[in-house]
């Protein structure tokens, strides 16, 4: 049977040896707007994982468009090192295009040396907090024609195609929807007069570039009274009839409240966005978004949703990812779990793309230390960091054994992966076992590791992964039969009452809640059904799909939940604590448990919060009994993850990946 992911695709003069694409995302690995040495490694080895074109960027066409952190194609000085980056992905076997594209009120001030950002109208930013300057119509034309020349530099450097970056809520899109142009000239006003800019640029650009143009735009900005899919369509057709020879799908604005990149949303959910532009153009449509593994692109292909699938996050991931595929080795792909906390959240923090899944992702050229012997490593702790500490450190040569004390490996990867919308992390747990296996770790599970075993195995090395245990604060009450802790919740150890009261809002808190605010919802193939056949009217559905047979009260003592969740997860899932009706009660200190329930401190005395059940998630401490004992034994040990300090998956994957690498 033929693969349609590994079919030949032509965009205009332009042929792709197969309809995996990597589209362009910001990296933060650019020097002062230059293509830095981590740059070219980083996308060296998603070259060679066989991607059938590689999209970088975006690039900025002036000094208002982006900041020193990204990609500058706007002077000449900058094509000797596009030149490089062109080359170093062509020699990688793929194809390369360059990402154009300008901020417009999306870019701060404090980015561009205190230089105000530009837009078609002085509409403030939710995003960066700040108003734009409005651009005249002297400058409109100049910064097309900043665009054209950003055109024909990519064409100077080598690339094998340019790309426009018309959504997302930057300065093209920004001239097509109404809520953020309010001009009454020739740019403005009706539907036409918005459209102007974008397809000016396109054509201009085309003009200037002669090379095969894509154009990357919003199948629907998810802005309340903007615009839709109807005229997105209409925009899209426009491109094509202005020289677009492909166009890549993409969703929402950066201030747009609906979900896009988390783990949350269902694989290949948007694809029906690209379906509907697909319906009305002539040329090949990519669609994008939550596409990490083949089967769900191969579909997707298959049953006509799109002509080829951007698969970005995936291939930091596992740059290998179209290899594999290829070469019938699908179940070694590692793939994306859209958690956010290395793609994304890094750049909220003004540095470099990571990534939760492959500590390698943006330290390629970090070299290996070179052990000089075989030496015998013992890893405590099967959880993620226990995992790839373990990997790592057989991939250096030495002999590895991996104890875990439950009967399975994952650890807190299954308190993660348990609420709804979580599922990834439990794929990445297997993900991890399964490297493991390969890396020919000896795993012995079911056995908890002492001093005696430590003394009779007499390690070179030893790795402590053991992770931490549930907090047991003092409060009283909480010793009571009806009160139980969150970690056996997820676990699905216990069940709960009707009325439930967390206590705690951090990230155990908050998955705890949505957990059981969404038990006696309608399940997605029920509400298919009745949707279907009409049943009920759609708010009723939604009502049913959104009310549970829970009350569930959450009780922070904070004045904030969530507050070790990643940037880009905690607005969602603020978002669903309210959507499912879950009671937040934050700056709210416990008093007691009771047998009626939890006692707080209210603002004219004590309150008592009814409680069938009560729920304990106030937090995580190190559970390290060993460190002493390896110690005393003179065994060199390293303390990872959460045995040495409660923190994110991110963090404990990254520290044994050291860990592992450093044993020599």
């Amino acid at each position: 049977m033929t693969d349609p992911l590994f079919q030949p695709l032509t965009i205009g003069s332009l042929q792709l040896k197969n309809r995996i694409i990597m589209p362009a995302m910001h990296l933060n690995m650019a020097d002062d707007y230059r293509v830095s040495e981590q740059l070219l490694a980083f996308y060296a080895e998603r070259a060679a994982g066989g991607a059938g074109l590689i999209s970088c960027g975006y690039a900025g066409v002036d000094e208002l468009a982006a900041h020193p952190g990204h990609i500058g194609v706007h002077d000449d000085a900058f094509i000797h090192g596009l030149k490089r980056l062109a080359e170093t992905i062509q020699a990688g076997g793929a194809r390369a295009a360059l990402q154009i594209n300008h901020a417009g009120r999306y870019n701060h001030s404090m980015l561009t040396g205190g230089k105000q950002p530009v837009a078609p109208s002085a509409v403030p930013s939710r995003m960066t907090g700040e108003t734009p300057r409005e651009l005249s119509l002297d400058e409109i034309e100049e910064l097309i024609n900043a665009f054209a020349e950003a055109g024909r530099r990519v064409a100077e450097a080598g690339f094998d195609a340019v790309e426009v970056l018309a959504g997302t809520g930057y300065i093209i899109s920004s001239f097509l929807s109404p809520l953020t142009n309010r001009r009454e000239d020739a740019w403005g006003g009706t539907r036409e007069n918005r459209m102007r800019f974008g397809l000016e640029v396109v054509r201009r650009v085309k003009q200037a570039c002669g090379l095969p143009l894509i154009v990357r735009l919003n199948g629907n900005d998810f802005m309340p009274q903007g615009i839709g899919r109807e005229t997105l369509q209409q925009f899209a057709a426009a491109l094509v009839e202005a020289g677009a020879d492909a166009l890549s799908i993409n969703v929402g604005w950066h201030e747009a409240q609906m979900p896009q990149i988390v783990t949350k949303v269902p694989r290949g959910a948007f694809a029906y966005l690209a379906r509907g532009i697909r319906e009305r153009v002539a040329v090949p449509v990519i669609a994008g978004h939550r596409i990490n593994d083949p089967g769900n692109a191969r579909d997707l292909l298959d049953q006509g949703w799109c002509d080829a699938v951007a698969m970005g996050r995936a291939l930091i991931a596992d740059p290998q990812l179209p290899n594999k595929a290829l070469r019938g080795r699908e179940d070694e792909i590692i793939h994306c779990v859209a958690c956010g906390q290395g793609c994304f959240d890094a750049l909220f923090r003004f540095q470099h793309v990571e990534c939760l899944c492959n500590p390698r992702a943006g330290h390629e050229l970090e070299a290996s230390p070179q052990s000089t012997q075989s030496l015998r490593v013992l890893v405590v702790g099967g959880g993620a960091g226990g995992m790839t500490a373990a990997i790592a450190a057989a991939r250096q040569g030495h002999r590895v054994t991996l104890y875990e004390a439950e009967s399975r490996l994952g650890g807190q990867l299954d308190l993660a992966g348990a609420p709804p919308g979580r599922e990834e992390f439990s794929l990445l747990a297997r993900d991890l076992a399964r490297q493991v296996g390969e890396a020919g770790v000896e795993v012995i599970l079911g056995r908890r590791v002492d001093a005696e075993l430590l003394r009779r195995e007499s390690p070179d090395r030893v790795v402590l992964a053991t992770g931490g245990c549930p907090q047991a604060p003092p409060i009283p009450g909480c010793d009571l039969p009806h009160v139980i802790q969150a970690w056996d919740l997820l676990r699905g150890k216990v069940s709960t009452g009707s009325r439930v009261v967390i206590i705690g809002g951090g990230a155990v808190g908050v998955e705890s809640a949505l957990l059981l605010a969404e038990q006696g919802t309608l399940p997605a193939e029920t509400l298919k059904f009745l949707l279907v056949h009409r049943a009920e009217d759609p708010e009723e559905l939604y009502r049913l799909a959104t009310s549970g047979s829970k009350q569930v009260t959450l009780v922070e003592m904070l004045d904030k939940l969530g507050r070790n969740f990643g940037k880009t997860t905690r607005w969602t899932m603020l978002q669903d604590l309210k959507r499912y009706g879950v009671q937040c009660r934050t700056g709210t200190r416990v008093e007691a448990i009771t047998e009626e329930g939890v006692v707080v401190a209210g603002e004219t005395g004590p309150e008592l919060l009814p409680a069938d059940t009560v729920v304990m998630a106030v937090g995580t401490r190190a559970d390290n009994p060993l460190q002493q004992v390896c110690e005393d034994l003179g065994i060199a040990c390293r303390v990872i993850g959460d045995a040495n300090k409660p923190a994110m998956v991110f963090d404990a994957v990254h520290q044994g990946y050291r860990a592992g690498r450093e044993v020599a």
